[in-house]
């Protein structure tokens, strides 16, 4: 059975010790405040707004920034020789992405563009290399979530393996709700079309508007412009 989860109770257990460092207490130094950090500009990173649709990053730009969601969502997508699009991942408010820099990637792999209106805070990778260093609250929720990260890239490799397309668009659906995640879940998607649904999970956009259908049909979702999802959709996730 395929388990939704956004991370392993282990890298959640990791993010819930952001906590004041007690080495910089008994220096007499303020606490570093992480949320802060990512709220704001400062040095070595600043705040950009784009509108939808809008290009952040194309594949292969040089990769000297890392990139933190402050609002809006992200989709990234990659194209191959002869021109083919995929959809790699869809990306929220607390998500990181461009973090390839840190591992010495000298180009962007993917192409990031927003979905909708999106704050952006861009950091630069020096700067990221410093604070991660510098300040073992801010690595410890970095390192948290691209552990979350990763199982989810493991979960979504099972999920094109094994699972039928239906099945498929159901976890996909309720990823983007972040159902799994810390906190409530959002009932209504960000815009997204048919055809990156399909990009997304490996299919046409006609099996995903045949099974859009019969979601709405059974009550799993509402489907008028903007996606409603309720509870109930996971029931096509856990049965066997």
């Amino acid at each position: 059975m395929l388990t939704l989860r956004m991370a392993s109770t282990a890298a959640r257990r990791a993010l819930a010790k952001v906590r004041r460092s007690p080495k910089r207490a008994k220096l007499g130094l303020s606490a570093f405040d992480v949320q802060l950090f990512l709220d704001s500009a400062g040095l070595g990173r600043t705040v950009s707004k784009f509108p939808a649709k809008e290009t952040i990053s194309t594949q292969g730009d040089p990769a000297n920034h890392v990139m933190y969601i402050q609002e809006g969502s992200v989709k990234l997508t990659v194209v191959n020789e002869v021109g083919r699009e995929a959809v790699v991942a869809i990306l929220g408010p607390g998500d990181f992405f461009g973090e390839g820099c840190l591992a010495g990637l000298s180009i962007c792999m993917a192409t990031a563009t927003t979905i909708a209106p999106t704050t952006v805070l861009v950091i630069e990778k020096n700067e990221m290399i410093r604070v991660l260093h510098s300040e073992h609250e801010f690595s410890d929720r970095f390192i948290a979530y691209m552990l979350g990260r990763n199982i989810r890239v493991e979960e979504d490799l099972v999920d094109q393996l094994f699972n039928s397309s239906e099945k498929r668009l159901a976890r996909t659906l309720l990823l983007l709700a972040r159902f799994g995640a810390a906190g409530e879940p959002e009932k209504v998607l960000p815009k997204v079309s048919q055809e990156t649904l399909a990009e997304m999970i490996g299919t046409t956009r006609s099996r995903v508007n045949f099974f859009m259908n019969k979601f709405r049909k059974l009550g799993f979702i509402q489907y008028n412009g903007e996606i409603h999802v309720n509870n109930s959709l996971l029931s096509v996730v856990l049965h066997d």
